[in-house]
Order: structure tokens, then C-alpha cells, then sequence
């Protein structure tokens, strides 16, 4: 990573320096043969250089390609090189390590194809941007050691969704602002930042990074669940490119076989065989989605969870007993999409759910987690004041500052409920619900009942602890 580092700032101050940059390149990278050799191949190659004349130096490619081009040439040559000759790797970390090389680098070329009717400055920046996308996961697992092998057996023991919070529970941080920093550091430029910080942005770039990404990784995964969510993301990039589904995977597929010659050209032949497969492509989604279930308000089952919570209390009931009846009270009773308890960490930094019914439960299990000590939210709010909160409108000015992005991308657009979950007036834990798969608004009458809830489930776990 240092000699990938020492390269990158090298390019970034040539590329401010228009007059002197071309000689200069070709002297900077003189020194160090293989890179030297493995650009002019690159460059002469048939996705490069289409019926230009044979380059024999670096400044004469530069000349002939554009600096832009022959600067993502050297990036991508020293972070392969940097990588792929990696001393002292346990074999697991290794494979680790060239599946998600493989991935980034099928991801680059994917979206420099989506944007191959703009202009070639763009596609270039957008080639690095997707190539670097997972930079900081790429830095740690060439790091090797003991944390490295710790962290890969870990993973191996769980399912994609829950690898975020195991990554952050080992690092105390998320690949991302791993790959954020170092693009920050480096100066890798505002592409690659912005793709990072705001990846739901709906520029072309933005979401071609994205989208390449998120396809090239799913494409490796044969998971019925994946295999879905792999249409639905081909979908919206043949959408925003304004083709049909086929002919974009057909550009799809001609792009697979361009990334194998040019793994090939960089000599990383060793990635080829960890390219994610085409053969996903012909795989068909499940002909019709299963209707959203709306459960509506059912005073009656209402009624009858109140009544079962007045039982635990008289009755002393434990924590789980307690928290199963609130959660299908509010589930079936009000008629909530989805409703958890989430709770605190034992340094009271962040918060998530523990116990989840409704849709979606395993992914708001495993992605949503709220840091509380990264300035305030409502989580925080509800925790700090012990009262309920209903935030009936997260777009409104009320609640602007109290809503960032990564809290916005987990909860209801429509609005959504806390209540904090009390023993012996120390806050826990919250209660939360929403209707968040229909996207139906809640009403005042909703958070009346989700508090009579939250007030009688603290009321039985108060008790049940004397």
C-alpha cells in the first residue's frame, strides 16, 4: 500500500502540471521496469490503443491516450502489482483478498460501460472510482496477520447480511470509512469520495459506481434472494441507460469477456478465475413478487395483548415473555409493517434491534444499527429525554437535524415511532415501529396506542426485576 500511496500522489501532482507532466511521467515510472512494462502493454492493447500506431514509451502513450487514461492505467497496474505479489498471506485471507480484486475490477469496467456515451475523461474517472470503490478492504486484507485471520474465520461463520456488523464489531469501524479515509488521504478525487459519503446520489457517475458494484457482487452469489436482487439491479441500470433488459446484458456479458483479456494484459491472470460468472445472467427471477401484506388496525387483538401485558405484570413475567406480546400487539394489534426492540450497547454507543417481527426482519436485524456519540438524532433524543417520540414527517424542517442519510436509508420515509424501554427508569432500550413496506402514513391515533403499549411493557419489566 505505501508504493501504491507514493504512486498516486506522484500522478496527482503531475496531473497539476500541464506543461512538464508528460515528460515527467515518463521519468517517474522509468525506475520501476514491470509497471513500465505492464503500461505500454495495456496501452497497446486492443481496448486502448483501436488502430493507433505501436507506443514504445510512456510519454509517447500519455501523448497518444490522454493523461487521464494513462494515470488509471498506472493506478490500476500498481494496485494489482501491490496486491497481487502480497508475501505472507494465510491462504484464506488470500482468496479473500482476489475474489474482492476480481469483483472491483469487473465492477470498473462494468461502469465504464454504462457511461460509454460520455465523454472519456468521466468513463475514466469512473473506471478508477468503481476500481478503488473497496479500497479499504482491499488495504486491510494485504495486510495479513493475526486480526486478518480472525476476522476472515469470523465471517466465514456468518451469512452476507450480517457481515457489516461483524466487521464493525472486530475494527470498530465499516470498510467504507476505511475506504473514505484513504481516498481522502491520497487525494483520489471527488468522484470516488462522493460515491462513498452519497451513493444513493442520482448522477450518472454516481450511480453508475454504485450499480456496477452492487451487480458485479451479486453476480457471485448464487442465493435465491441474490438472484432476484441481481434483476431488479440490471433492471435499473438498463432504466437509466434507457435499453432493454436483454441488450444490456448482452453489453454485460461482451464487457465480462473485455475484463478477462485486460486482467490478462495487466498480467493478473490469477483473477481470471475469480471474475464473477455470466452464467447468472441467465437465471430468470420468480415470475411475480408476493403481494405486500397490510395489516390493518384489529381493536379486538389490541385489546387482548393489553390485557395478556396486564397478566405479565400481575404475574411478574420475564423480559421475553413481555417483549413477544408488546411486539404482536403492535404487529397485528395496530397494524404495523414491522415493529423491534432495540437495545443498547453495553458502552451505550450505538443501539439495534434485538427482537424484530414484521417484513424484512433479517435485514433490519443485521443493517440496522444507529451510532448514538455522531451528534444527535431521535434515537438519542428519545433515550436522553425517556419519552416517546413520533416523528410523524422525516422530511420535515422539525426533524431535518435530527435525520441524517444512513438514518433516513433504514426507517420509513412515511414516518416512524420510539418509545424508551425503562427498568427502573434507566433506559435500555427502545421500542420502535413504522409501516415502512406499504408506506402508509401514521396517524396520532397510531402513537397513542404505540405508547399505551411502551407504558404498560416498562410497567411489566419494572415489576418483574423486584
Amino acid at each position: 500500500m505505501p508504493a501504491l500511496s507514493s504512486t498516486v500522489k506522484t500522478l496527482e501532482q503531475l496531473a497539476k502540471d500541464d506543461v512538464s507532466s508528460l515528460a515527467i511521467l515518463g521519468r517517474s515510472v522509468m525506475h520501476d521496469n514491470a509497471l513500465t512494462s505492464r503500461i505500454l502493454k495495456v496501452a497497446n492493447s486492443a481496448i486502448y490503443n483501436k488502430g493507433i500506431s505501436h507506443v514504445t514509451t510512456v510519454s509517447r502513450a500519455a501523448v497518444v491516450l490522454g493523461f487521464d487514461t494513462i494515470r488509471n492505467i498506472c493506478i490500476t497496474a500498481k494496485l494489482l502489482s501491490s496486491l497481487l505479489e502480497n508475501k505472507g498471506l494465510s491462504e484464506p485471507v488470500y482468496h479473500r483478498l482476489l475474489t474482492l480484486m476480481a469483483r472491483a475490477f469487473q465492477a470498473a469496467m462494468l461502469a465504464k460501460m454504462m457511461l460509454r456515451d460520455h465523454d472519456e475523461e468521466l468513463q475514466e474517472e469512473v473506471f478508477i472510482a468503481a476500481l478503488l470503490y473497496h479500497l479499504g478492504e482491499s488495504a486491510f486484507w494485504s495486510m495479513g496477520g493475526e486480526t486478518t485471520e480472525r476476522l476472515d474465520a469470523r465471517l466465514n461463520q456468518v451469512d452476507a447480511k450480517e457481515a457489516s456488523a461483524v466487521v464493525r464489531e472486530v475494527l470498530g469501524t465499516s470498510f467504507t470509512q476505511l475506504s473514505m479515509g484513504i481516498a481522502k488521504n491520497w487525494g483520489l478525487g471527488e468522484v470516488l469520495v462522493k460515491s462513498l459519503s452519497n451513493p444513493n446520489e442520482r448522477t450518472p457517475e454516481i450511480r453508475s459506481i454504485f450499480l456496477a458494484n452492487k451487480i458485479s457482487e451479486l453476480m457471485a452469489s448464487d442465493a435465491k434472494d441474490d438472484i432476484e436482487e441481481l434483476h431488479r439491479r440490471i433492471k435499473q441500470a438498463a432504466d437509466m441507460l434507457e435499453l432493454e433488459v436483454d441488450e444490456f446484458k448482452g453489453r454485460m456479458i461482451q464487457c465480462s469477456h473485455a475484463t478477462r483479456k485486460l486482467a490478462d494484459t495487466y498480467g493478473a491472470k490469477v483473477l481470471v478465475a475469480f471474475l464473477p460468472d455470466t452464467h447468472q445472467l441467465t437465471l430468470a427471477p420468480s415470475q411475480q413478487d408476493e403481494p405486500i401484506k397490510v395489516r390493518e388496525f384489529n381493536v379486538s387483538l389490541q385489546l387482548k395483548k393489553l390485557r395478556e401485558l396486564t397478566d405479565c405484570a400481575i404475574n411478574k413475567a420475564n423480559f421475553n415473555e413481555v417483549i413477544t406480546i408488546t411486539l404482536s400487539g403492535l404487529l397485528d394489534g395496530i397494524g404495523m409493517d414491522r415493529c423491534a426492540v432495540m437495545l443498547l450497547s453495553p458502552n451505550r454507543k450505538r443501539i439495534q434491534p434485538r427482537v424484530v417481527l414484521g417484513d424484512n426482519v433479517d435485514k433490519m436485524k443485521n443493517e440496522f444499527i444507529v451510532e448514538l456519540y455522531q451528534g444527535k438524532n431521535v434515537f438519542a433524543e428519545s433515550i436522553d429525554l425517556k419519552k416517546p417520540l413520533f416523528i410523524d414527517n422525516p422530511q420535515s424542517e422539525k426533524w431535518r437535524l435530527y435525520l441524517d442519510d444512513e438514518l433516513k436509508k433504514h426507517t420509513s420515509s412515511q414516518g416512524f415511532m420510539l418509545a424508551p424501554i425503562l427498568v427502573d427508569n434507566k433506559v435500555i432500550g427502545l421500542l420502535y415501529a413504522d409501516r415502512h413496506s406499504s408506506e402508509r402514513k401514521l396517524a396520532d391515533e397510531d402513537f397513542e396506542r404505540f405508547t399505551h403499549f411502551a407504558q404498560l411493557t416498562n410497567l411489566c419489566l419494572s415489576v418483574s426485576v423486584h
